[in-house]
């Protein structure tokens, strides 16, 4: 066998090859940058590769030659191994319905690569001397750049202005200081996973990774953004003030971890000079917690995972998540599923309205600072979104600002399949960790030129293919309303109004169709069975005879009227396709009581429609021709959201009711649908 070579974000991290019938390899080392004598790849040395990787080069190699037999006659669809795969273009093959895929690409009828995509990083098993039919070839002299040993950890602990002390964990190049940093603060221990992080010192970057306020070694409580604008600051005061770093701080991650960038940004601190914001969350009103007022009970599987010091990801798998949305009333809930209760589930539905308790974690109302050099990265199905929205408003005009969204859920660049979709080989980016690094060494570092590219890519879902703009939404974009007609969508002001009822009952909620233990809130689910319901309105265009593509933000607008002072409006975007399938691709939520403001409750009065104005998460698809556009109008969505029990205590969940909601069309009340359609 050859020698292959496991490079990983484009650091080659060790080498491989079989000597009398042993698999060998030479690792790269941790303090110093050299490699070690050959030993023989076991178990444990092919796990210390799987931490970075995420696959396992143990077994990849020694199935090699089975493999190449396989592929041999350039089957279009095979299984190696118990994965499927399907050939792209000629010579690779992408795994399908796998997380974390790993893609075998040949050439001349020779595999020369493995490959595996994941939210933040690449990895590529690569047959020695073909690095530069790879991915690889981007990286161009950065594959021979000298490279930093890594020094630490060095545990530290950053007073906070109250007094309350964060644990850290920092870990510096093995060369003369100062340097740059690289913050990442995080809800899921220090520990987990900071070996993804060595990349950047290796490249000379200091790195701190800390635990936020109450998590894992820090002090203080655990309340979910409540605390993280200010902490952020006073963190990078302190680096600032260290004698390893030069003061100029970059921060880095997804989730929880871009949240708590955008609060640091929003403190206005100047240390802050560069971030890599990736599927970030938003306020809680208009992100999970409490998206458009409702409660989200999608949320719990994370409350329940952060609940202690440590983050217990076990405490999501249940088979008996049914039965725990269920129980009523909510603040009895987390007691009844844990056996104990979550403080910060309490104090949460102690505020029911959005008052100083949310507005504290809200960073984009509270942006008080000059604009910091981002890049954005998420996924039309990615369940924090919404979270990316508000960076995408929040930035609009920014000098240095770029987007890349693609057909990905919140997990990232990592999947072919996302439950009723699938896409092509063009759906997975080789490229983005190197973009990250090049944000970072241009903008915090100041040791390299932008690489070149769009201000904005993006993924148009249906057509298959990347896009690029100069701004978001895309300057083509434009709107064209739909107005709610019978169980029509049609571009005409309807002449006669209209009324569409349906009776909810909270005890028989709609669901989002969703996996909890998937902790995947946004994917794409065929809801035609849904859509049989008798509590379901379907509104839909004809059937196209030309492509439609909608890009951006839609907006629904309807004038309501239900029996009940208060209930839930859940809108859906989907393609309904000629098969009879239609696939969820955006969706919104507005709790009534909260049409003019979430911070005070107007509730609804029987015989006066009400207006309600909802925003629904991105997308950007085309409908191909025989496919229809449609609009679905529901008040539930359990998994999702709890349902709401139709009265004015929905934080309770007792009591409940049922209620006629009334949808009106046409004439005075005529309810809307606004798209941004690509031009």
């Amino acid at each position: 066998m050859e020698e292959f070579r496991l490079y990983v974000s484009g650091i080659l991290l060790g080498k491989f090859w079989q000597e009398d019938g042993r698999l060998l390899h030479s690792p790269l080392g941790l303090e110093k940058p050299e490699y070690a004598p050959a030993a023989p790849l076991n178990e444990a040395s092919d796990s210390a590769y799987r931490v970075h990787a995420r696959f396992s080069p143990l077994a990849v190699l020694s199935r090699l030659e089975k493999t190449a037999a396989a592929l041999a006659d350039s089957p279009a669809e095979i299984e190696i191994a118990g994965a499927r795969y399907t050939q792209g273009s000629p010579g690779h093959y992408q795994q399908r319905g796998a997380h974390w895929p790993v893609d075998i690409w040949l050439e001349e009828g020779k595999i020369i690569a493995f490959l595996c995509p994941s939210r933040d990083s690449m990895a590529i098993l690569v047959r020695a001397g073909y690095e530069s039919a790879t991915p690889l070839a981007r990286w161009g002299g950065l594959l021979s750049a000298p490279l930093q040993g890594v020094k630490g950890p060095f545990a530290c602990r950053v007073p906070m202005r109250d007094g309350t002390k964060l644990a850290g964990l920092c870990w510096l190049p093995d060369a003369p200081g100062p340097f740059p940093t690289i913050l990442v603060r995080t809800p899921y221990n220090k520990e987990k996973g900071a070996e993804s992080y060595w990349r950047f010192v290796r490249r000379g970057y200091a790195v701190l990774v800390q635990d936020v306020r109450g998590k894992g070694e820090s002090e203080g409580e655990w309340l979910p953004h409540y605390y993280e604008v200010e902490d952020g600051s006073d963190t990078l005061d302190w680096i600032a003030a260290q004698p390893w770093s030069n003061g100029r701080v970059g921060s880095y991650g997804g989730s929880y971890l871009g949240y708590v960038q955008w609060c640091t940004a929003a403190s206005g601190n100047p240390h802050l000079k560069a971030m890599v914001s990736m599927v970030t969350a938003g306020s809680s009103f208009v992100d999970i917690v409490r998206r458009g007022g409702a409660w989200c009970s999608g949320s719990m599987a994370w409350n329940f995972s952060v609940s202690g010091k440590d983050y217990d990801p076990s405490l999501m798998e249940r088979d008996d998540w049914a039965e725990v949305l269920d129980v009523r009333p909510l603040d009895q809930l987390d007691t009844k599923a844990l056996g104990h209760p979550i403080p910060f589930w309490h104090k949460m539905l102690d505020h029911p309205d959005e008052d100083e308790f949310w507005k504290m974690g809200d960073w984009k109302s509270r942006y008080a600072g000059p604009p910091v050099p981002v890049l954005i990265q998420s996924g039309w199905f990615d369940d924090n979104g919404m979270g990316t929205t508000e960076a995408l408003d929040l930035t609009a005009g920014w000098p240095c600002r770029r987007v890349i969204l693609g057909p990905w859920h919140h997990a990232g660049n990592s999947a072919y399949d996302l439950h009723a979709l699938s896409f092509g080989e063009n759906a997975i980016r080789w490229d983005l960790d190197l973009l990250y690094l090049n944000w970072l060494d241009h903008y915090l570092a100041q040791t390299a030129p932008l690489l070149d590219g769009p201000a904005v890519e993006y993924y148009s879902t249906g057509a298959g293919r990347w896009k690029q703009a100069a701004s978001w939404p895309p300057a083509g974009c434009r709107p064209r309303q739909l107005y709610l007609d019978g169980d029509r969508l049609t571009g005409q002001l309807p002449e006669k109004a209209g009324r569409r009822e349906y009776r909810y009952d909270p005890s028989q909620p709609a669901s989002q169709l969703i996996d909890m233990e998937e902790n995947e809130l946004a994917v794409p689910g065929d809801y035609s069975r849904q859509e049989l319901r008798g509590d379901y309105l379907v509104f839909s265009t004809p059937a196209l005879t030309a492509p439609l593509t909608v890009t951006g933000d839609c907006t629904v607008t309807l004038w309501v009227e239900s029996t009940a002072p208060d209930t839930d409006f859940v809108v859906r975007i989907c393609d309904a396709g000629p098969e009879g399938s239609s696939i969820r691709l955006a969706d919104g939520v507005l709790r009534a009581r909260y049409r003019e403001g979430f911070d005070h409750p107007v509730w609804l009065q029987p015989g006066q429609p009400a207006r309600l104005t909802i925003r629904t998460s991105k997308l950007s698809h085309t409908f191909l021709p025989g496919h229809r556009l449609r609009l679905t109008v529901t008040s539930s969505a359990k998994n999702l959201i709890f349902p709401h029990p139709n009265t004015r205590a929905a934080e309770q969940g007792e009591g409940w009711q049922t209620a006629c909601n009334t949808v009106h069309t046409g004439g005075a009340f005529a309810s809307c649908l606004l798209l941004p359609v690509e031009e």
